[in-house]
């Protein structure tokens, strides 16, 4: 009896936990995102408003186009695309929010490999 409550109890715990998605506070605004490529840290900064999101990188700027699926999905598709991989839809998915910014899934629509983010608002 004992071995089968505990289980139970824990479950219980879990499954009353939920994570925070006020993904609306996050569909305009001005974002600030940092990576790692190459062992190098490399920022990105993007506003983004309600149909698309102009980004500036390595002191290029270019804009997409921005197609809200739900409150916390949407697409990014290139509008001045320059090669075959530039012209791939990427799929952006909000996983969680907090007061500085949110956590998101991304890769190209259709592609099963996902890559992991957080991005901090920062207007």
């Amino acid at each position: 009896m004992k071995k089968l409550s505990i289980p139970a109890i824990l479950l219980a715990l879990t499954s009353c936990y939920h994570q925070e998605r006020n993904c609306k506070d996050y569909q305009t605004g001005t974002f600030e995102f940092v990576q790692e490529i190459n062992g190098k840290k490399s920022k990105s900064v993007f506003e983004r408003r309600d149909d698309i999101q102009i980004e500036t990188f390595n002191g290029k700027t270019d804009t997409a186009s921005v197609r809200w699926v739900n409150d916390c999905e949407f697409v990014l598709q290139k509008i001045h695309p320059k090669s075959m991989v530039e012209k791939k839809a990427i799929s952006m998915k909000i996983l969680t929010t907090n007061e500085k910014g949110y956590t998101f899934e991304y890769g190209f629509v259709g592609d099963a490999k996902k890559q992991r983010g957080a991005v901090t608002k920062i207007d």
